[in-house]
This record gives C-alpha cells, sequence and structure tokens, in this order.
C-alpha cells in the first residue's frame, strides 16, 4: 500500500499531533516526508522521537525506510514503457482476451477505490450552473480530457478546453472566476507545468479537480477532490481504460440529473449542425 493511502486510512488511529504531522506531509507530498527528520519536526511542531513512532505505525522500522519508501514511489510515478517492459521479466500475454481480463480487473479496483459519494459530489460540482468548467490533460491524457469536453459540452454550457501551449494559459486563467472548476487529468511521467497551472487556477478561487494514478500527480496538491485510478495494467503501457470508465459513467449520471435540460440543449445543439447554411436551399 502506497504511504499516501495508508496516512489517508488510518487518521483515525493517529494523535492530535500526528494529524498535524499527516497535514505537513500531505500539504507537499511526497517531498514534505524527504526532509531531514529535526527539519520536519520543525515544520509540524512535533518532535523527531514523535516522528520515529508515527512512522513505526505506518509499518516502517524507522524514519529512513519511510523515506526509502517514498522515494520508491517517486521512482514508480516516473517508470517509462520501456521500464514497465522490463519489470515484466519477458513478453507479456499479449492477447486481446488476456488484456481485457486485465482491464476489468483494473475496472474493478476503480470501484473499490472511488467512493460513490465523491462520484455523486463531482457530478453535482460539474453540472452547477453557476460554475465554468475547464479541462486539460498531459501529453497522452489530454485526449481523455478532450473527450470528455466534447461530450459535456452537449449537457450544459460553458465548458472549455484549454489548449497544452502554456502560453495560451493566462487567456483561460483570466476567464476563471471563483468556484468555477478546473478538471486536470495527469498520469505518471507527469507534465510539470500542469502543477503550475493548478497553482494559478486556485489562486483565483477555482476549484481544483484532478484525475490521477496511486503515486498522484505534483498538480494534485491543494486538489479540491482527488481521484486516484488504477492504471498499471502489467504491460509495456499504462492503461486509461478506467479513467474513461469513470468518465462515461459521469456523463450519463450528469446527463440524468436533469434529463429534460439535456435533451432540450442536444436536440438545439443537433438542429444546428443539420441545418443547412442561411440562403441556402435543403
Amino acid at each position: 500500500m502506497q504511504i499516501r493511502q495508508k496516512l489517508e486510512d488510518m487518521s483515525s488511529q493517529f494523535t492530535p499531533a500526528e494529524r498535524q504531522l499527516v497535514s505537513v506531509l500531505l500539504a507537499d507530498y511526497p517531498f514534505a516526508g524527504l526532509e531531514p527528520i529535526q527539519k520536519l519536526s520543525k515544520r509540524a511542531h512535533i518532535s523527531a522521537p514523535s516522528i520515529s513512532r508515527f512512522v513505526a505505525k505506518l509499518g516502517c522500522a524507522g524514519f529512513q525506510e519511510f523515506q526509502q519508501r517514498l522515494v520508491q514511489e517517486l521512482k514508480a510515478g516516473q517508470q517509462s514503457p520501456i521500464d514497465l517492459r522490463d519489470a515484466i521479466n519477458g513478453a507479456s500475454d499479449a492477447t486481446l482476451a488476456s488484456y481485457v481480463r486485465q482491464v476489468e480487473t483494473l475496472n474493478q479496483e476503480m470501484i473499490e477505490q472511488i467512493p460513490a459519494v465523491q462520484f455523486i459530489r463531482l457530478c453535482e460540482l460539474m453540472t452547477d450552473p453557476r460554475r465554468r468548467i475547464f479541462m486539460i490533460g498531459g501529453r497522452m491524457s489530454d485526449s481523455i480530457a478532450e473527450f470528455f469536453v466534447r461530450h459535456l459540452r452537449q449537457i450544459r454550457p460553458d465548458v472549455s478546453h484549454i489548449p497544452s501551449d502554456p502560453e495560451l494559459w493566462p487567456e483561460y486563467l483570466l476567464r476563471m472566476r471563483p468556484r468555477d472548476v478546473l478538471l486536470l487529468i495527469d498520469f505518471r511521467r507527469y507534465q510539470a507545468s500542469l502543477a503550475r497551472l493548478s497553482a494559478q487556477a486556485r489562486s483565483r478561487k477555482a476549484q481544483t479537480i484532478v484525475i490521477t494514478d496511486k503515486w498522484i500527480s505534483p498538480a494534485a496538491k491543494g486538489a479540491t477532490e482527488l481521484i486516484s485510478v488504477p492504471i498499471h495494467s502489467g504491460t509495456v503501457w499504462d492503461s486509461y481504460v478506467p479513467a474513461f470508465t469513470m468518465i462515461e459513467a459521469m456523463l450519463v449520471a450528469m446527463a440524468e440529473r436533469n434529463w429534460d435540460a439535456t435533451r432540450a440543449r442536444i436536440s438545439q445543439w443537433d438542429k444546428l449542425r443539420e441545418d443547412p447554411a442561411p440562403g441556402t436551399k435543403k
């Protein structure tokens, strides 16, 4: 289990001082945990011996092992397809049936990881007509964000896909109002620039939703909602199928939240698509 997940799952078992330490660790995860123990002690206002007892609760033999595990998580979050292929120690079973079974396992893991209440909360945020929605992904995952945008635009107005060129981002940041939503999708081999965009959006008091993997994108720091989906397929490629599955499920739920409004918008959308240009005959 990842250290971050342990920190969240064991929260009820921690003392008030330890919960303060958890807040410090999660505010800048995993880098805060890689600081010298004395510096971390000063930041969290908890003694070094108390930190040692805390990491023992997490199953670590000592602070050094705790830091080693954080370093391993960082390395895992940067693995390339070559690293993944080497880790298999031989060719994977590259048949359609085998891969589908692996994806089914990932989807089941996702169901177990994402609480139903969070799923409902996300749909409420994304359909709130008072909020503008902005989306962007990393160099590979941006295709997921664009897929989401194209469908969500047929459900509600004020949905924008932020282009990948950072030179164009100020235009979208200037349009963000407090409580608007920026949704970022970023999986391992993370796109560093998205962390900057996320921070800039939060400085404008926008809500940030980050869909990432268990190693957690740097863009997730301070996120309003963090969704971790399983991606490790046991092959040379990570699988984005669970992310697409969750997004399609959200689109269905959001369309049904106010079906009369959704139906009217899709009808108007299709009419404009199908109508001939003004002045032309049918």
